[in-house]
């Protein structure tokens, strides 16, 4: 079976660039594929991606599950369970363990939906 070669056909539209202009296209349309994918990342996670987080944090795999579910309880999972403890932990100017354990006895709570009132996540 034979190859027909269409090389030429389509590199028609690049041969004239230069290395400059070849590099260019090449990170222009890295960026065009990968945009949609870092948006992505910014606006969606799941309660798994969440745990994850957490696990990262120190936090065991239980207590990341409490951690997840409690951030679902209250709305807040959007903003990410480990923002949610890191920011807290900055707030309260306390490790972030000890926060994560804090918020996980039920205390806190109401500063944490204050320090994210109206879909602020900074």
């Amino acid at each position: 079976m034979k190859r027909d070669d269409d090389y030429s056909l389509r590199r028609a539209h690049l041969k004239d660039l230069s290395d400059e202009q070849l590099r260019e296209r090449f990170w222009s349309l890295a960026k065009e594929l990968t945009d949609p994918l870092l948006q992505m990342g910014r606006e969606y996670t799941s309660p798994s991606i969440e745990r994850s987080v957490l696990l990262r944090m120190g936090f065991s795999s239980q207590e990341a599950a409490a951690l997840v579910n409690l951030c679902l309880e209250h709305a807040l999972l959007g903003h990410g369970a480990g923002h949610v403890v890191y920011k807290m932990s900055l707030k309260w100017q306390r490790p972030i363990r000890d926060t994560g354990l804090k918020l996980m006895s039920g205390e806190g709570w109401d500063g944490v939906a204050e320090a994210f009132k109206g879909g602020q996540a900074t």
